[in-house]
């Protein structure tokens, strides 16, 4: 399947082919197949830089899109027309592609959601609040994203469990010299992010899971900022449930994935009932179908799964392990372009091996609001907030920062600007740049 796949899109991008170079020039060379990033904004270029919020969508998912409402429109499951069928056999399909996409899992531990968001959240309900009891322990880490964080504080407080965390340390990673104490017999759950949306850094999940699983317990990854930037291979971190979304790989939004053990799933009750979800109903009780499919309530978002398999063609044909290099490339010239100006504050690891090109940073006099107002007025696109993870904010000893981050139609160019943003807010507030 892949390497059909791989036939598919090279044949409708070979310009993004394998091959295409790694050089700055290669941002350049795949911007063109973006339509938005042809917008002006405030009469100057586009420059986005918020890949870690969503990405923007190359023409041939918005094809994709388009071209499933025109030829095959209609409900997936239910139907004995072509139409159903052919929608049913796209879906489903879609289904193998991504279990292959993140290492060859087994899609009957595939569920198709909304975002990694509802696939957290599914996890901390369906299996959280079935198995944790009063003196269990959940093991967090101080920079996780609300969406791995906030299901594990409900689900702790509906059950008596105690949540702990792994401490982060200055130079933006885990304290793993912490790990053996915090991890003890009464730990049922680990979970935690591969890739910071604040720090960009890198963990040790595999490790983590290692250690978890000697203890017995569950590991949950929340893989968002990951699955888009570098080859992740799900079973050889050997974590049990980890979640993604096709937004923030070039894909719709409205599609999230979890990957889960199937022998864990089938263990699970639905986190959400209706149709589509069961085997049979009667007055007084109903049993469910077979998974994953009895994680899918209601109406799937067939239109926009559809369209996430043309963003993995896209991806497979630029090759992960080059979407890799060429990030590490470009986030090494945005730091020190950025450590250059002598008055930020950056946070996050110092090098590019253990990170990606999300660059958050603190300018003490401007407010990143402030700061990311006058950045717009450039063309220039970044977050500016809390970024959903406010105890890393306190952590880090800030209320916010400013967030620009990266992807593969990012180029030199892209951080330029945003050099000459910021020093245009220096000037604009009254901080002249030397």
């Amino acid at each position: 399947m892949k390497e059909a796949a791989l036939r598919r899109a090279e044949a409708a991008r070979p310009e993004i082919g394998m091959n295409a170079p790694a050089g700055p020039a290669c941002g350049r060379a795949i911007r063109k197949d973006f339509p938005i990033l042809k917008r002006r904004v405030h009469g100057r270029r586009l420059v986005y830089l918020d890949n870690a919020a969503t990405t923007q969508k190359p023409k041939a998912v918005l094809d994709a899109l388009t071209r499933y409402y025109e030829t095959t429109n209609a409900h997936v499951h239910r139907g004995l027309f072509a139409l159903s069928e052919e929608a049913t056999e796209r879906y489903e399909g879609v289904r193998r592609r991504v279990a292959e996409f993140v290492g060859g899992v087994d899609p009957r531990g595939v569920v198709f959601t909304r975002n990694a968001t509802e696939g957290l959240n599914l996890v901390a309900s369906a299996w959280g609040r079935k198995n944790l009891k009063p003196g269990d322990e959940v093991l967090l880490t101080e920079m996780e994203h609300h969406s791995n964080l906030v299901p594990w504080i409900v689900a702790a407080r509906e059950t008596g469990a105690a949540l702990k965390y792994v401490p982060v340390l200055d130079d933006g990673t885990l304290d793993m010299a912490a790990l053996p104490r915090l991890l003890t017999n009464r730990t049922r759950v680990a979970a935690v992010t591969l890739a910071s949306n604040v720090l960009g850094t890198v963990n040790p999940v595999a490790e983590i899971t290692e250690e978890a699983h000697k203890r017995g317990a569950v590991v949950v990854v929340d893989g968002v900022q990951a699955v888009p930037h570098f080859p992740v291979d799900v079973k050889a971190l050997g974590c049990d449930f980890f979640a993604f979304s096709a937004h923030k790989m070039l894909g719709p939004t409205g599609v999230g994935v979890l990957c889960a053990k199937p022998d864990l799933l089938e263990r699970m009750e639905p986190y959400q009932t209706g149709g589509g979800m069961i085997r049979e109903v009667h007055p007084d009780h109903a049993t469910w179908a077979e998974i994953p499919w009895r994680f899918e309530a209601g109406t799937p978002n067939i239109a926009d799964v559809a369209a996430f398999e043309a963003a993995l063609d896209y991806l497979d044909a630029l090759g992960m392990a080059n979407v890799l290099a060429r990030e590490r490339e470009l986030t090494r010239y945005a730091l020190e372009r950025l450590r250059e100006l002598g008055f930020l504050k950056l946070f996050g690891p110092e090098g590019v091996e253990n990170r990606l090109g999300v660059l958050s940073m603190h300018d003490e006099k401007i407010h990143p609001h402030d700061l990311g107002t006058v950045l717009d007025r450039y063309g220039v696109a970044i977050r500016a907030g809390h970024h959903c993870a406010q105890p890393l904010m306190r952590r880090l000893g800030v209320v916010a920062t400013a967030r620009a981050s990266l992807y593969v139609y990012n180029d030199r160019d892209d951080v330029d600007m945003l050099v000459e943003a910021l020093k245009g807010a220096r000037k604009y507030f009254g901080h002249p740049v030397s």
